[in-house]
């Protein structure tokens, strides 16, 4: 139990055994004066009822106030699940963006790495090309030096 619970069930229980013990002078009747005309009744009897309605009035505005509060703070809670459900989708539809964006990056950069190796495959056809015709033309100087006496 809370605090606050103990400290209320501690004064109703004081206020009863303070009731229980004064009954007579709480049932002794009197002449109450009610502006218009007068009345023989316990006076402590009826500010004891007015006491306990105070008290019930008071137990009813809590329950209202808290029921309020807890209305409320549901409310938020849901607002919150919703704020967190679109940032989810959010964050998610960025990371969708993020991998396609990549992907297409990464086909870009396979592109140019396939034309770079087309182009080097190319120019190392080239070099080898020419370096069989400096081949070629090495030999067809040898073998005419073979074939001619030197002089």
């Amino acid at each position: 139990m809370r605090i606050r619970t103990v400290i209320v069930v501690f004064a109703i229980l004081l206020v009863a055994t303070f009731v229980a013990l004064n009954w007579n002078a709480f049932t002794t009747p009197a002449s109450l004066n009610l502006l218009v005309t007068s009345v023989e009744a316990p006076p402590a009897l009826i500010m004891l009822a007015l006491f306990a309605l105070g008290v019930l009035a008071g137990a009813v505005y809590m329950a209202f106030w808290q029921a309020q509060i807890l209305r409320e703070s549901r409310r938020h809670a849901k607002e919150l699940q919703a704020q967190r459900q679109l940032a989810d989708s959010a964050e998610a539809s960025r990371f969708t963006e993020l991998r396609a964006a990549l992907a297409d990056e990464m086909a870009r950069l396979g592109e140019r790495l396939s034309a770079a190796q087309d182009a080097m495959r190319g120019e190392i056809r080239e070099q080898a090309d020419s370096l069989a015709a400096m081949i070629g033309e090495i030999d067809d100087r040898a073998s005419n030096r073979v074939a001619r006496p030197p002089r």
